[in-house]
C-alpha cells in the first residue's frame, strides 16, 4: 500500500463486495478498526468477520465513496459518503445515508488503526429509529467521547 488513493480504493472495494479478508489484509496483524456503529475490532480475523458478518447481517448493497484522501505516510484522512440498504425491520428496506471522515494511522504501509467521525443522525432518521432510540445512541456516543484521553482537558 503506497498511496492514500490505493488504500481507500481497497477499503471501498472490500466492503462493497463483502470481502472481509481483503479488507483485513490492509491491516497490521494487531490492527484495530473502530467502527462508528459496532465499536472496535482487533486483528485481521475480527476485522474480516466484522465485514462478512456484522455489516452484512443488518444491511446490503453498500456504497462507499472516499473524497480527497490525503496522507503524510503516517496518517491518512479522507472524507466519505456511505450508504446501504438496511435489513432492520423499521427501515423497510430503505437506503441509509451518512457522511464522515476516516482517520487512518499507518505503520509500514499497512493500517494500524482505523477511526471515523461520522454524521450518523441522517442515517438513524433514514432507518426510522424512534427519537428515544436515537437519544440513547447519541448519549452512548457522548459518554465514549468523554472517556477518550484527548478529551480530558475539555471535561474540566
Amino acid at each position: 500500500m503506497t498511496s492514500a488513493l490505493k488504500i481507500v480504493e481497497e477499503i471501498q472495494g472490500a466492503v462493497e463486495s463483502r470481502q472481509g479478508a481483503r479488507l483485513a489484509r490492509l491491516f497490521c496483524e494487531d490492527g484495530v478498526y473502530h467502527d462508528v456503529f459496532y465499536g472496535a475490532f482487533t486483528g485481521r480475523e475480527q476485522i474480516a468477520r466484522m465485514v462478512d458478518e456484522r455489516f452484512y447481517e443488518a444491511a446490503e448493497d453498500f456504497r462507499w465513496d472516499f473524497v480527497d484522501p490525503v496522507s503524510d505516510g503516517r496518517t491518512l484522512y479522507a472524507r466519505y459518503l456511505f450508504s446501504y440498504r438496511s435489513k432492520l425491520p423499521e427501515a423497510h428496506g430503505g437506503r441509509v445515508r451518512f457522511e464522515g471522515v476516516s482517520i487512518i494511522r499507518l505503520r509500514d504501509g499497512l493500517i494500524a488503526e482505523y477511526h471515523e467521525v461520522a454524521n450518523t443522525g441522517p442515517g438513524f432518521v433514514d432507518m426510522n429509529f424512534a427519537p428515544e432510540r436515537i437519544a440513547r445512541i447519541f448519549r452512548r456516543q457522548g459518554e465514549a467521547l468523554k472517556g477518550r484521553p484527548e478529551m480530558r482537558r475539555h471535561l474540566a
